[in-house]
């Protein structure tokens, strides 16, 4: 009987694996594909931890292979590039985001939208194309076709940089392709976690006024005084809320958790977006009036 894809690969590599819905990580040696022409392989400096790694190695999205290494905001040190890499040499400071292949032809490939294509290959606990399963970046090598791989500028610190592959474009990109990115303009932000604090600090970069918007009353320090939010809503608070009505351009939810959008709703104006980046495991529930015409709706305070 011949050898698995996975076997078959030459590179010895070390990570940290799931093996159950337990979510609890256990060394893991498993082996990458030898460097082909077009890849780069880099030595694994830092990983961010992001909240999709624990939806993943718990499976609360139904779609986990075991055992799974996660891992999808992993930065390092180029350590050997295939014979036609042009881009990247030996050396350089690089990262891998959350896909590693897509098909390359389909319309949104030939788009720069490899990301909504239906064959994406995804860092980890995906079917890459040789057959074997991909893991990702809580090891210490990784390879990937240079098509997508990003640079890490020398001014930016890899351990910094790290969150941006993920949690940082997650939340800059809506900000940029919803026109949310408009000095003066009022931007809510729901929640304070790993997207929270970079979208905070990406809508006051483009000079809008923030507002942050939480159940937890103790995390209004921290949003204002060290990430420079303008304002910040206890979501619970009935009358912080009514008071707010209707205010903002936008709000950006990164709340990864089921609760109410109803309320969220009531802040923004008309016309105005609201964009869900957070993924609760659970569906979340919206009355067709609230979109239709929201104004006839109460606000009511978020409880969850």
């Amino acid at each position: 009987m011949g050898k698995s894809p996975a076997e078959q690969h030459p590179k010895k590599a070390f990570g940290w694996a799931a093996s159950d819905t337990s979510g609890i990580l256990s060394p893991f040696h498993f082996s990458r594909r030898e460097t082909g022409e077009n890849d780069v392989a880099f030595k694994v400096l830092y990983c961010g931890i992001c909240h999709s790694d624990l939806h993943m190695v718990k499976n609360e999205w139904g779609n986990t292979i075991y055992p799974i290494v996660p891992g999808h905001e992993i930065v390092g040190e180029v350590t050997e590039v295939g014979s036609k890499v042009k881009n990247f040499k030996v050396g350089d400071k690089v990262g891998v985001g959350c896909m590693v292949g897509s098909c390359r032809s389909c319309d949104n490939c030939s788009n720069d939208l490899e990301n909504y294509c239906p064959k994406m290959i995804l860092t980890y606990s995906s079917k890459d194309s040789d057959g074997s399963i991909t893991y990702g970046g809580y090891s210490d090598c990784m390879v990937a076709n240079e098509h997508f791989i990003v640079r890490i500028p020398d001014s930016i610190p890899l351990q910094a940089g790290a969150p941006l592959l993920c949690a940082g474009i997650t939340v800059y990109s809506p900000l940029r392709y919803f026109g949310l990115d408009k000095p003066g303009m009022k931007i809510g932000v729901v929640g304070l976690g790993g997207l929270g604090h970079v979208a905070v600090k990406f809508a006051k970069a483009f000079g809008a006024k923030v507002t942050v918007i939480s159940t937890s009353p103790n995390k209004k320090q921290e949003a204002t005084e060290r990430l420079g939010a303008d304002s910040f809503l206890v979501s619970r608070d009935q009358e912080q809320m009514q008071a707010a009505r209707g205010t903002l351009d936008g709000i950006i939810d990164t709340v990864s958790a089921t609760h109410p959008l109803l309320p969220l709703l009531s802040l923004v104006k008309t016309h105005g977006k609201l964009v869900l980046v957070g993924a609760p495991e659970k569906p979340l529930e919206i009355p067709a009036f609230a979109l239709i015409g929201e104004k006839q709706w109460p606000v009511v305070a978020l409880e969850g």
